[in-house]
Order: C-alpha cells, then structure tokens, then sequence
C-alpha cells in the first residue's frame, strides 16, 4: 500500500462558493478606503486595476488584515472521511458549519471504514479488529432489544411497540447505545462549509496531531477543488507547518515521552481522581457573575440599582414569562440587548465523555475546548472505555461490552508490537473511548446548549453532562439556576405551546413539572 494513502481515497467535491472570491477579498479591502463601494468588476476591469489588485492582496495578506478573505465561502460534500478526523480536525474549531450524517439515526454499514497505509500481519490484525466491532455493534443491537422495549414500555404504557410507526424510535435507541463499540475509523458523509481565511488556516495548520495523513489528503483536496475555479485565491497561501515543528512534537521530543506509558497512566488516575465521580465538574467560575450580569442589565435599561434589584434583572432577563425571546424557536439570544448581558458570567468544567458524545458537544462552538492529543491518552493494556447507562442494566449486554472493549484493547497493543504508528492505530479505538478535557464558556452560550441538551430527546451521555452542569452552577448561582432549563421548561414559563416542541419525537415524560436535579433516564 502507498505510504501516503488511504483506502478508500476520501472524497471532497465543491458543491457552492463564492463568485470571483479572490477578487471580491480586493474589493472589500478597496471598499474601505474608497468614497463608494468597489465592485470585483473595478478590481480586474484593466492591467492597471489587475496590477494595483495583486499588489493589495500581497500587501494586506502579509500585514495580517485576513477579514477580506472571509467573505468567501466554500461548501464542500465529504464523503469516505474518518469519525476520527471530523472529531479532531474539521469540528475542532469554532468558524465551520457542518450538517454530518448521525449514527444515532442511521444504521453503520460494516464496510464504511478507513484503513491507513499499513500492510502485512498489521494489516490483518487491523481488519480482524474492525470486523470484530462491527459485528459487536450488531450484536449489542440484538442483546438490548428487549431491554430497550421494557424501558419503552414503562415511558408510554399505553403504546403498543410491535406496530410499525414505533419501530423506528426502538431501532434508534439501539443503535445510540451499539455505536458506542464502533472504531473512529468508521466513515460519514457530510457538507461542511467554511470561509476563505479557514481554508487558508486549514492549509498552514493541517499536519498536526490527530490524523495528520487524513488532514493533509482532503485538505489539499479541498485547495484542489477551489483552485480550478479561482487560482488566485490560494496563490499567496503559506506552507504548511511540519508536524515536527508543532509545539506539541517539540514537546514530547523535548521530553522523550513519546512512548512513556507510565506518565500517561499517572495522568490518567489523576484526571478520574479529581471529578469526583462526576462526568462534568465545575472547576472555576467568574464569582461575581451573578452581580456583573445583574449590573450590565441596568446599564442596557438606564436605570439605577434601586430601581432594579439584581435579583429582579435576573428575572428579568432570563425568565421566559418577561423575556418572550427563550420562547422563540430561534435562537434569538445573541441578538436581543437584554439577553446579550448573559455574557458576562463565565464557567470553566473539567469533564469526561466519550469520543462519541464529545463528537456532539464540540458542535456547540462558542463553548470552547482544549482537546487532547488523543494518543497521549491511551495507555495499552489498560481498557479505558465509558459504558452507557441501558448496557449497565444488562448483565448480559455488560459482559459482552466489557469482552469486546478488552479484545479492542489486546488487538490495539498488538498492532503497535506489529510497529504500527500510533496515528494509524488510533483509528481503532472504539466511540466509547473517553476524551478528558476543559471547557469554558459564558452563561448565554452555556445556556443556548443547556437547554438543547436537557431534553429528554438528546443523547443520554451529553444529557448527564449537562444535567451535572446545571445543578453545579444552580448551587452558586441560584437566581440563575432556576432558568436552567430544557426547551419544554423555557415554553411552559413562556406560556408557548405545546410545551414540547419536538411533536412525535415526545420523550413521554412531562420534564416540565420537574425541578432539573430529579431527572433521572434511560433511554
């Protein structure tokens, strides 16, 4: 096999851009400095305004002034490309916009994987450990099944789960919980739509840890495809930095930890130590935020402290009932001058999930993260895994789950015995596999994900998550606690109906009459 290829090739197709982008970047940087509005059609309209148009773009590119390529934009189908590297490359970042295809809802296809360029023995210990987990996935669907429809049961009693239109939502709820065995190997299409000056920086920065190979093939796919309808746009772009001139390389060289095993066990059972048996903890907050929120409130109105009490801005800022704008289907926040002092509070949590459900809490890009360098997290011989709560009330499903995490395990430490670098044996580890990282974030944006990921509907691991947060930042901050609340909470204060405005995807419970901290769920 080619040292630089994947099988299957991913594949990158520039589906919508911008018209004339390298031009239009002109334009707009023209623009400010011009009594009317500069067009792409003045910027290449003769030699002269084609001369003074290149030399502006080098100028403004090496002074650093990169807005006027973010105009552009580029939307790209992607398709044969690594879970692994949307998670590490592509959805680590907040300026994308991605609509990707969903293992909860859609069933994985056993052959939908990516194999790295390895050969030989290697090889087959590859394979052997991808078939394993797909077949486990399947497996695991089987074994939950009745699981599944007890739980079911007890949620809609008066349903009847053997008639069709159920069907669906039983096979998507397994299939949330199977998913959990399967490599991030394993393949998704999506489109992802990006700007100019993120491609550009995608270009300079793609071979770095994660998936370095995997980064730098759709990368210069994603350039390739750009460049056949401008082949301007890229013409000034930087080389891309080395993977060993990387700050984290240089790191672990300096340091020869490369393959120092015990210092990542160490790291390990320090990180799990200090949550304290908590998936997300609260580890440090702005500890006036309260007040400061409460204080920006009254400078957005005019008034004074004695006219509007800190207790009584709260309310009015966040209850529904006095600001429609949580009842609104929008996410009108962000824009709304009362809602914009939400800001100000700020929480930072020390949290472990899984591959997978990081995979969705990552879409939520104004609450950053510093993610891992994920190799440095795995430690051979050491199953590290998280296990979903409906495997947890199976015995049978328990021990299955645990063999097949242990065999992923034994097959991963082979292939490194085998010679195989880390970067390609990372492709097998499974969704389950715990990502340990800090997040922070303002109260509006928390919010915004909060309230999205309380209800009963979302995945059950980010749920728990969240529920954690809410009820540490309730302790601190009371007054803003009580608004912490899932999209049916917001609409009953709101008066907006139905109170679930999710219609047929109804979790069955009335999560609106209860208080956040007795939420309990299975499926």
């Amino acid at each position: 096999m080619n040292r630089l290829a994947l099988a299957p090739e991913p594949i990158v197709k520039l589906e919508n851009y911008f018209r004339d982008p390298f031009d239009n970047a002109v334009a707009t940087a023209r623009t400010c400095y011009s009594p009317k509005v500069i067009t792409s059609e003045d910027v290449h309209k003769d030699e002269r305004s084609r001369q003074k148009r290149d030399e502006i773009a080098e100028s403004i590119y090496k002074a650093g002034h990169h807005t006027t390529i973010q105009h552009a934009t580029f939307q790209f189908i992607l398709d044969k490309v690594s879970r692994h590297f949307i998670w590490s490359f592509l959805h680590s970042h907040p300026y994308y916009n991605s609509e990707q295809v969903s293992q909860r809802y859609v069933e994985v296809k056993p052959e939908n994987f990516t194999v790295p360029p390895i050969e030989g023995e290697a090889l087959e210990t590859y394979l052997e450990t991808i078939r394993l987990q797909m077949a486990a996935y399947k497996e695991l669907m089987r074994i939950l099944e009745p699981v599944i429809l007890a739980e079911y049961k007890k949620i809609f009693p008066y349903r009847d789960p053997s008639e069709k239109r159920w069907a669906s939502a039983l096979k998507k709820r397994a299939q949330e919980v199977a998913r959990y065995v399967l490599p991030v190997a394993t393949h998704a299409h999506l489109y992802h739509t990006v700007s100019g000056l993120t491609l550009h920086r995608y270009h300079r920065l793609c071979d770095q840890f994660d998936t370095p190979l995997e980064q730098k093939i759709v990368v210069a796919k994603m350039i390739e495809a750009v460049n056949e309808v401008d082949p301007l746009f890229f013409a000034r772009a930087e080389d891309t930095i080395a993977l060993d001139k990387t700050p984290e390389y240089e790191f672990f060289l300096a340091r020869s930890l490369d393959n120092d095993v015990p210092s990542r066990e160490a790291f390990l059972e320090e990180f799990d130590a200090s949550l304290g048996g908590l998936t997300s903890r609260l580890v440090d907050y702005k500890v006036n935020g309260q007040k400061s929120m409460a204080e920006a409130a009254r400078a957005v109105l005019g008034v004074t402290a004695d006219r509007l009490s800190e207790k009584d801005a709260i309310d009015l800022v966040m209850n529904p009932a006095k600001n429609p704008l949580f009842g609104e289907a929008l996410n009108l926040t962000t824009l709304g001058k009362l809602s914009r002092v939400m800001s100000h509070p700020h929480f930072t949590f020390q949290k472990k999930i899984s591959h997978t459900a990081d995979s969705q809490d990552q879409r939520h890009r104004m609450t950053p993260a510093s993610r891992p360098v994920l190799h440095r997290h795995f430690a051979p011989g050491r199953p590290d895994f998280i296990t979903p709560a409906l495997v947890n009330i199976s015995r049978e499903a328990t021990d299955y789950y645990q063999k097949t995490m242990s065999t992923i395990w034994v097959n991963m430490s082979r292939l490194l015995d085998q010679g195989v670098e880390e970067e390609f044996a990372m492709y097998l580890l499974p969704n389950a596999f715990p990502i340990r990282f800090y997040e922070s974030g303002d109260l509006l944006n928390h919010h915004h994900k909060w309230t999205k990921r309380l209800c009963y509907t979302a995945q059950e691991e980010i749920w728990n998550m969240c529920k954690d947060e809410v009820t540490q930042v309730s302790q601190v901050f009371p007054e803003i606690g009580q608004y912490l609340l899932p999209p049916c909470g917001l609409r009953s204060l709101s008066g907006t109906k139905p109170y679930c405005p999710e219609g047929d995807r109804f979790c069955g419970v009335p999560v609106w009459k209860m208080p956040v901290e007795e939420f309990e769920r299975v499926i």
